[in-house]
């Protein structure tokens, strides 16, 4: 009787979890002022303790400083790691470039400026070494993607200066992760405003949400520097898709919409300074090269992120209402340090307990390949046998079942058009049994 007792609230437990995931939930937001912050439990979306401590060991082996992990806007995980502190201040490095392109959207909402005017426009002529007619074609929406068409292979890719800013396509015609361009978005926001970079961002965006910080001139660069929650402050602005508890700070949704979506053809993982998941292909800087799949196999499809040298990442996931901030030094000394993210996604995806009917059955169950792409195998030892596949999205969303006579083997094909993390649940004589698999595009 026990078993049985137990069996069933194990099952419950995973039912209730697949229904959170579906069910939309509304978002909370902190106060601006003070620190309070509502939390909820690991325990409440059936994550493991234990994994939640192999988390945190990963992070700190890692040189972290700070991780934050937001559900519905409410704190999950929060950990500093040394002696950085919840008030201690960090550099953003290139994660705040997602800042800086929200600021343009409230510049172009707020009639000072449009994505299709010319940089010339704000800067003046002869911001480049660029031919006058090539210099022309260049515009905030080139800044903003990065397809400049301004050579990223000059000695020193940050320098602002007119003679670093040489021609090498027309704009618009070549993807180039470029910073020399990026960083006079700045100039082109106080042109067009008459204000400061902080104090056209501080009135539109810090002190709306209750973040801290400010934009710091570090050689060519500004670089934002803050607390780890500003920068969790402003996941959960991306999250609400520029809301912020009723306050409607981006009304221009198809900004927004653009911001986080496949601004050019060039490179599809690439929006207006965001990184995206889930694309068919992806670029990285320094490279002329298209890779084949997802910029991070590990992290769910809908993912956008915010990327910066030596790990400093915002992950905004929205069919998940999942929100994770990271700051820190890294072991890499990429501009974009990309796999980090999905090391860090690796451990997320495995903090969910075991939800077999059997606590000794899930070890029985072997799949092969993993990852997959086409087809999957499934092998059962023992003197049991399954008749039923259920594949789901992480969002507990059921994606398709499969029913077939009772068997200790047997080839699945992968569910067309699907890829990323996805979760198999695989019935037995013996009971449930769930399992994690990877799709490859």
């Amino acid at each position: 009787m026990k078993s049985v007792v137990k069996n069933f609230w194990v099952l419950w437990a995973f039912v209730m979890i697949a229904l959170k995931g579906v069910q939309a939930q509304p978002l909370y937001f902190p106060p601006n002022t003070g620190n309070t912050w509502d939390t909820l439990s690991p325990s409440a979306l059936g994550w493991c303790q234990p994994r939640v401590d192999s988390l945190y060991a990963y992070l700190d082996r890692d040189d972290t400083k700070a991780f934050i992990l937001l559900k519905d806007g409410k704190i999950v995980l929060e950990r500093y790691f040394g002696t950085f502190t919840r008030d201690s201040l960090w550099y953003w490095a290139s994660a705040g470039k997602t800042l800086t392109a929200f600021t343009v959207g409230i510049a172009q909402q707020e009639g000072y400026l449009s994505l299709d005017d010319t940089t010339s426009q704000y800067l003046g002529t002869g911001w480049t070494a660029c031919p006058p007619a090539k210099e022309e074609k260049i515009t905030i929406w080139n800044q903003l993607t990065m397809t400049s068409g301004l050579d990223d292979g000059v000695p020193d890719h940050y320098c602002t200066l007119d003679t670093c800013l040489q021609y090498l396509a027309d704009a618009g015609t070549r993807w180039a992760y470029h910073n020399g361009p990026y960083t006079l978005l700045d100039g082109v926001v106080s042109a067009a405003t008459g204000q400061t970079l902080n104090a056209y961002f501080n009135a539109k965006i810090r002190t709306p949400i209750g973040m801290n910080g400010l934009f710091v001139q570090s050689g060519y660069n500004n670089v934002y520097v803050s607390n780890a929650r500003s920068m969790a402050r402003f996941g959960l602005l991306m999250l609400a898709k520029g809301t912020w508890n009723n306050n409607l700070i981006m009304t221009d949704t198809a900004y927004f919409n653009q911001m986080v979506n496949t601004s050019q053809s060039l490179n599809n993982s690439y929006g207006y300074l965001w990184w995206l998941n889930g694309k068919q292909n992806h670029m990285l800087p320094g490279l002329q090269f298209v890779f084949p799949g997802s910029l991070s196999p590990l992290a769910p499809p809908d993912m956008y992120a915010a990327l910066g040298k030596n790990g400093q990442f915002i992950n905004v996931v929205p069919s998940q209402n999942l929100v994770w901030i990271r700051m820190g030094n890294a072991p890499t000394s990429a501009d974009v340090p990309h796999q980090m993210v999905d090391s860090i996604w690796k451990r997320i995806n495995e903090l969910t307990c075991s939800t077999s009917m059997d606590e000794g059955l899930s070890e029985n169950v072997e799949m092969f390949p993993n990852p997959a792409r086409i087809a999957l195998n499934l092998c059962i030892q023992g003197e049991f046998k399954m008749d039923a596949v259920e594949w789901y999205q992480p969002t507990g969303k059921l994606i398709e079942k499969v029913t077939f006579e009772p068997t200790d083997k047997i080839a699945l094909d992968v569910p067309p058009g699907t890829f990323g993390l996805l979760f198999l649940k695989i019935q037995t004589d013996r009971g449930v049994v769930m399992k994690r698999v990877l799709v490859n595009p």
